[in-house]
């Protein structure tokens, strides 16, 4: 029973992790402050929980747990915690602190729910069955806004179109301004595009588990990372290359589309993700 409640907690520890990981993202690309401060108070207290594992391990084994690989990746993950913490309180280097997180996040993933670390074979079994549960609610959660987005975006288009052919009618009072929906679409995008690389880690480590013959060139998994590409891609021509308007609208639009073909057509041909057989 006690080794159920620990696996728990540290569930709830990897769910806490995520969402300082996606407000981290949010912070990388907008220079969000608030984000900043909540992200680094859910790191904390991930630190925290870490730590007293870490404690309760000393206490149990007898000594420094680093002497197997899963107590070895345990004390990585809390190492980067740590550094993370560090550096977003002394050196403010947001590109650093996104980019440790991701890796600490994979490193925790991996000690969590390794099913080979436990002496029941049921609550191995179901420890994967979890993170299955957990890597489709996550993407299930990045397409979800991915879909809002895409509505933002449809409504910014008719909106441009009525503009510019000045139809001046209640369609055009009742959708609001160009700025609000092409900012909400970018939000939204914001939201889904880290959700989704936390998807893709968690499935990846459950397909290890769970197919170990997997081909990598499965259909579903090159589309799944071709609709991140895709959204990556977005970011970047909103933030990097500061582009607005249609074009961007656009882009959306027919990221979307390659979402529906990854989801439902991919989805069909795949032997990895046999559950949508």
């Amino acid at each position: 029973m006690g080794d159920l409640y620990i696996t728990r907690l540290h569930e709830i520890t990897i769910v806490i992790y995520a969402a300082s990981v996606l407000l981290y993202f949010i912070d990388f690309l907008n220079s969000n402050r608030r984000a900043n401060k909540i992200a680094f108070w859910l790191l904390a207290f991930v630190w925290g929980f870490q730590t007293i594992f870490l404690l309760f391990y000393m206490v149990d084994k007898g000594r420094f747990p680093v002497l197997t690989l899963f107590e070895g990746l345990y004390f990585y993950a809390w190492v980067l915690v740590t550094l993370s913490l560090a550096i977003n309180k002394l050196l403010k280097v947001d590109f650093i602190v996104f980019f440790t997180n991701i890796l600490g996040f994979i490193i925790m993933a991996i000690h969590t729910f390794a099913p080979v670390q436990y002496d029941s074979n049921v609550m191995s079994e179901q420890l994967v069955s979890e993170l299955l549960l957990i890597h489709i609610t996550m993407a299930i959660l990045s397409y979800g806004a991915f879909s809002i987005s895409v509505v933002f975006s449809l409504l910014y288009l008719i909106q441009y179109d009525l503009l510019k052919r000045k139809k001046w009618g209640k369609l055009l009072w009742r959708i609001t301004d160009l700025t609000k929906l092409d900012y909400w679409s970018y939000i939204l995008n914001v939201i889904g595009v880290p959700m989704l690389i936390l998807s893709l880690i968690l499935g990846l480590q459950w397909a290890w588990i769970k197919v170990p013959d997997l081909a990598w060139y499965d259909a579903k998994l090159i589309g799944s990372f071709i609709v991140l590409a895709v959204y990556s891609i977005y970011l970047y021509l909103r933030v990097g290359k500061e582009m607005y308007g249609k074009s961007l609208a656009l882009w959306n639009v027919a990221s979307f589309l390659i979402v529906l073909i990854n989801f439902f057509l991919f989805g069909k041909l795949s032997s990895f993700h046999f559950w949508y057989q």
